[in-house]
């Protein structure tokens, strides 16, 4: 089918559109210039991800010849001096097309060309390169970093084309490491583990820290990179605040320039809480397009939505009663509380989102606000949530949206004399539909399973657990997975900056910032795992330290 101005121009529409990407990506940060390698990959990837999308657009050959290619310097990568016959840009389009076909020697790529006239018309090529110039430009005219980009742009083309369900030459090879015969394969080496690691740390950061912007104009001192540098410095030291955080920072740092403290704090308290959102959301779609690359991640899954708190505040909270306020158990206690969205399960544990939680807000609400973000991100089976969740109101909304549920119910008088007759009949399972009444005359329908624990420590009704789901006792098991997120929210406290600050925002921005890291962690340890062993097992072999320490030196700390 034939490409058109039109198709083209609804795919740039498209790139325009997206809120996470400005196309070509040396206009969206100064991490990148027109000589970057990774800023080339970064584009042909941002395309290659929109292009196959259109119903006109299928074929890889065809992209390889529509792909924009003038904003970028080659000359950079060009070893050859003086005039030559054959441009560069040119060549990286054939020999990307070589890499798409997975032909080994030249020869295959002449014959090819030579029988394809109006391929080699839309390359740009006058007369087809003979088997020793061509031979002579991978080996001796190309940088070895620009081979490696042109092997990652033809494997990144073959991944979004077939995603998109367009017929591939050949399957995407899993890119595994060299190593020795008398290395046990299936247990990488901790040095293997370490340099894997550091590349693809520093590749996810130039990729997702972009989305952090402070918006603070033209010509300052300070390059803004210092200011996120030295929030994941804050991350690395439990209870690090940021004045004590600033000065650390400024003899560790590589940078002429760092941020004071209270610059710092100032620079972040003028963002709004919608901004640090955005902000985030747009890091995570970026997160997300990484590790979607892998054939080992499904965008679709298991979601967990829950609340976790601060340490108790002890301060006075005169004026800012909306914002701290009470615990989730019972108690004379107050704390800031914080609501996140995360992939559990099988998937690698990306927070996909985070909101404050305000006094006078409904869980309707922040589980119907969680369930927006996340339903753009990926593509939600199940919602696991805790009792507090258990309102027949937010269970509706759910099964209105064509999802599935499990939720603890909190056990009224009903429930404890159903399962008083269930210990007396020594029973270990139940299951009943029951029907909740949402007003006027309006009921949702769902099941209660009643549970057994085992090594109950109690002696009643207390033995017993109620669920309440809309998707059969099947999906009951999956409940489990609900530990993930307060597991991983352990690990978000653990890269949070402290602070004494009452401000709304600076406190939230803290946490959004932790729940990033940890999210960083989690993508970086599942591209590790899958370009080590070209699996990839829940348990991390790269820790969070590990990602941090790496970040810090990424960001300009060392």
């Amino acid at each position: 089918m034939p490409i058109t101005t039109e198709s083209r121009r609804t795919v740039f529409r498209q790139i325009a559109r997206l809120s996470y990407v400005e196309w070509p990506a040396y206009d969206s940060t100064p991490l990148y210039d027109r000589t970057s390698l990774t800023g080339l990959e970064s584009d042909v990837r941002i395309v290659s991800g929109a292009w196959f999308t259109h119903h006109k657009h299928i074929s890889v050959e065809q992209f390889v010849s529509e792909l924009p290619l003038a904003y970028f310097q080659f000359e950079a990568h060009d070893c050859y001096e003086g005039p030559t016959h054959y441009e560069m840009d040119t060549l990286f389009r054939v020999f990307v097309l070589k890499e798409l076909h997975g032909w080994e020697h030249e020869t295959a790529l002449y014959e090819y060309l030579e029988s394809h006239p109006e391929l080699c018309e839309r390359l740009g090529l006058e007369t087809v390169p003979d088997q020793s110039t061509l031979w002579r430009s991978w080996h001796t005219r190309f940088t070895d970093e620009f081979r490696e980009t042109v092997q990652k742009a033809a494997r990144t083309i073959l991944i979004k084309a077939q995603n998109a369900d367009v017929t591939v030459p050949r399957e995407p090879e899993q890119i595994l490491p060299a190593r020795g015969d008398d290395v046990d394969k299936s247990v990488p080496d901790d040095r293997a583990i370490l340099d894997n690691a550091d590349r693809v740390t520093k590749h996810v950061s130039r990729v997702v820290f972009p989305a952090f912007s402070l918006d603070r104009g033209e010509g300052c001192e300070i390059h803004e990179n210092a200011y996120w540098g030295l929030q994941t410095y804050l991350g690395l030291r439990e209870r690090l605040a940021a004045n004590e955080g600033a000065r650390s920072f400024l003899y560790e740092s590589t940078r002429d320039r760092t941020p004071l403290g209270h610059a710092h704090r100032e620079q972040i308290r003028d963002l709004s809480i919608e901004e640090i959102r955005a902000m985030y959301q747009q890091a995570t779609t970026r997160l997300l397009n990484e590790v979607a690359e892998t054939e080992q991640f499904f965008r679709a899954g298991v979601v967990a939505i829950d609340i976790t708190e601060a340490d108790p505040f002890t301060g006075d909270r005169t004026g800012y009663e909306d914002e701290i306020i009470g615990t989730k158990e019972k108690s004379d206690q107050y704390a800031y509380q914080w609501a996140t969205v995360q992939l559990v399960g099988n998937a690698v544990p990306i927070v996909l989102d985070a909101r404050p939680v305000r006094k006078g807000e409904t869980r309707l609400e922040i589980v119907e606000d969680l369930l927006d973000s996340a339903e753009d991100l990926v593509h939600v089976d199940n919602v696991l949530m805790d009792r507090e969740f258990d309102s027949q109101h937010v269970l509706e909304m759910i099964s209105q949206r064509g999802l599935s549920y499990v939720v603890p119910k909190r056990m009224q008088t009903s429930e404890k004399a159903q399962a008083k007759r269930l210990l007396q009949r020594d029973r270990d399972r139940y299951e009943t539909d029951r029907k909740l009444h949402l007003g006027k005359n309006e009921w949702h329908e769902t099941t209660l399973i009643y549970r057994r624990k085992e090594d109950s420590e109690h002696d009643d009704h207390r033995q017993y657990s109620v669920f309440m789901t809309n998707c059969g006792s099947g999906h009951l098991t999956e409940y489990g997975y609900r530990w993930e997120i307060e597991s991983g929210y352990r690990s978000i406290k653990r890269f949070m900056a402290a602070t004494t600050s009452k401000d709304f925002g600076l406190r939230f921005f803290y946490f959004a910032f932790a729940c990033l890291l940890y999210s960083i962690w989690r993508a970086v340890d599942l591209l590790v795992q899958v370009e080590l062993t070209g699996e990839y097992e829940h348990s991390p072999i790269v820790t969070a330290d590990n990602t941090l320490t790496l970040l810090k030196k990424e960001t300009g700390i060392g």
